[in-house]
């Protein structure tokens, strides 16, 4: 087979932490599904999270591969696991990607925005080799990240919990200057908005029916291709429960406990790989969720001042002989959790990806947002959507600093109540997340939104490929 008539190779080079990483592997499997021969580049460790799922795949027969980059002296990333931040260091690997590109000059290479400087390394190599960026977020979260960015106009307000208006976007939408990034944080932000400069496009996982007027917006900025929820590709048991990394809990257990339950009657809380709670936080949660009376699943990660336990006296011990609770310590399924037919609401800290999963099942949400476009997220969630309630988070927080401010135990309590009680907020709410669910899986299946989209990119690297190699 020559080179006009082989797949469309597609390079994809995650980043290290789990928020991007799984998306972006998600994404390489979603499009050999397509027909094209995805190639995800990583180091060896880094490679040691996903390798069982792309070996399934390569068993179904889907052209998908695994890429080493070669490191001296068998060095690696000092931190490769899902809780690595957007602030970790990877220029170590510009040398041997550069290496890899002029030895096998793909089709193209998405990748990730947080490897800022292979913007300039990819583009100086002169390959003509499509750079397509993945960012990580939805439309509605990029388009206000550049109107705020573009228009400042949090600098028009005197207080940081003074609300403001986000100029230029469809809807009225408000932040504080509060639930901005941290200085610490700001070129982050900045390096992402370069990296669209001069790029082929952008790859969201998003679907158009979610956010319409700010895919549109977007395009008007770039290229973009709408291909999600990407997480949907996930369809067999063994992807769900060890999507990201294996589970700290077997699969049977989870499940078994989730069918003693009745329909919609579970509450689903994790923040996230990266999100960071203080101790007086969880004991505050605790006692809210305790006083709620509702039947919760609560994944608990690390807190700020180091690990352990730093639950009330007694509590778990009372959730687990009264099973109203069911903590697990480390990573969950969440996937799995989530599509099962208990959970009727999720505590999330407005991650990308844990909106996208919580809407593509249909679940509606408390809202608990941190940090990155987290608060971004929230009013997509429950001012353009309403499908969730916030539980009054105010201040923009990083992995490594402890908030300013606690959401006390009342505050949670009437949060829950307000999502799982059944009024008739609640009932609308469930409701609309319903639709929107059902919307998420027509945009990936045969013919819809997303599928067209991921469809129309592979098809427009064969032309181009036409175009550039013909000659060749």
């Amino acid at each position: 087979m020559d080179s006009l008539s082989s797949p469309v190779e597609m390079f994809f080079f995650p980043f290290v932490g789990g928020g991007h990483q799984i998306p972006m592997i998600d994404m390489a499997r979603m499009f050999a599904a397509h027909g094209a021969k995805s190639t995800i580049v990583a180091t060896p460790n880094h490679a040691l999270y996903f390798q069982e799922s792309i070996l399934r795949d390569q068993q179904s027969g889907r052209r998908i591969f695994i890429e080493t980059l070669a490191l001296l002296d068998n060095t690696d990333l000092s931190n490769t696991d899902m809780t690595a931040s957007a602030l970790t260091d990877t220029s170590m690997l510009q040398e041997p990607l550069t290496k890899l590109l002029l030895r096998r000059r793909p089709d193209c290479i998405v990748h990730d925005m947080f490897h800022h400087w292979a913007v300039g390394a990819i583009d100086n190599l002169e390959l003509d080799i499509a750079r397509i960026v993945f960012n990580g977020n939805g439309c509605f979260a990029s388009c206000i990240r550049y109107n705020v960015t573009k228009f400042r106009p949090h600098e028009t307000v005197d207080s940081k919990y003074e609300p403001f208006v986000v100029p230029d976007l469809p809807d009225r939408i408000e932040l504080t200057p509060s639930q901005l990034p941290a200085p610490a944080f700001q070129f982050v932000e900045e390096n992402m908005l370069k990296a669209t400069d001069n790029c082929y496009g952008v790859a969201v996982n998003s679907f158009y029916e979610l956010e319409p007027a700010y895919v549109e917006q977007s395009k008007k900025g770039y290229k973009a291709w709408i291909v999600g929820p990407v997480s949907l590709y996930n369809r067999s048991i063994a992807d769900k429960t060890e999507h990201g990394k294996k589970a700290a809990i077997d699969e049977q257990s989870i499940l078994s406990w989730l069918h003693s339950k009745q329909p919609n009657s579970v509450l689903y809380i994790s923040f996230g790989s990266v999100g960071r709670l203080a101790p007086e936080q969880i004991v505050e949660i605790a006692y809210g969720l305790q006083a709620s009376n509702q039947p919760f699943i609560w994944v608990v990660g690390n807190v700020f001042k180091g690990e352990g336990t730093w639950f009330p006296s007694g509590f778990e011990e009372k959730m687990k002989e009264s099973e109203q609770g069911l903590i697990i310590n480390g990573w969950a399924p969440q996937l799995l959790i989530l599509e099962h037919g208990s959970i009727g609401g999720f505590v999330t800290h407005c991650g990308w990806n844990s909106v996208l999963e919580g809407l593509s099942c249909g679940v509606p949400m408390i809202t608990w947002p941190m940090f990155a476009d987290q608060f971004y997220n929230e009013k997509l969630v429950t001012d353009v959507l309403k499908v969730g309630v916030k539980v009054g988070s105010l201040d923009w927080l990083t992995w490594n600093m402890e908030g300013q401010r606690t959401v006390g135990r009342d505050k949670v309590e009437a949060a829950v109540k307000r999502l799982m009680g059944g009024g008739e907020e609640s009932v609308e709410m469930r409701n609309n997340a319903r639709v929107v669910g059902e919307m998420a899986k027509k945009a990936v299946g045969e013919g819809g939104s997303s599928y067209k989209d991921a469809i129309g990119l592979i098809n427009e690297l064969e032309d181009r490929r036409k175009r550039t190699r013909s000659d060749v």
